[in-house]
């Protein structure tokens, strides 16, 4: 059986994610993974992340990721998408944004994601 590399990693990250399931989340992060934002500058724990994953979970239906563009690097991968779904008021929320991860092993040790806040604007009023 062959490791499994950081697009797998990245593969297991975003099923999980358009799943609902955290606890598939959790085990695909490092116990001391950093999460960190652009749009606020902010660095998150592990913990921290998945409380910001289980509501925007649970807030928004049909939750997926389109025009997925993801390419290992020499130590993880990046992927460009858009995430999509539908707030319970019907609003649709479409947000472009960019992941970097650092994956060490089978897990993601880093995960850096960029995009507009702007585009939360119907999440955040949900």
């Amino acid at each position: 059986m062959r490791e499994p590399d950081a697009l797998d990693v990245a593969e297991r990250l975003f099923a999980a994610i358009t799943a609902g399931d955290i606890d598939a989340v959790r085990d695909v992060y490092a116990s001391d993974a950093v999460i960190w934002h652009n749009y606020d500058g902010v660095s998150q724990t592990v913990e921290e992340n998945l409380r910001v994953l289980t509501w925007v979970t649970r807030t928004l239906t049909a939750l997926r990721y389109e025009s997925v563009r993801r390419r290992a690097t020499a130590d993880g991968f990046v992927q460009q998408h858009v995430m999509r779904g539908t707030t319970a008021s019907g609003q649709v929320l479409e947000l472009p944004a960019c992941i970097v991860c650092t994956v060490s092993g089978d897990r993601i040790a880093r995960l850096d994601e960029y995009f507009d806040s702007a585009h939360l604007a119907p999440l955040l009023s949900a």
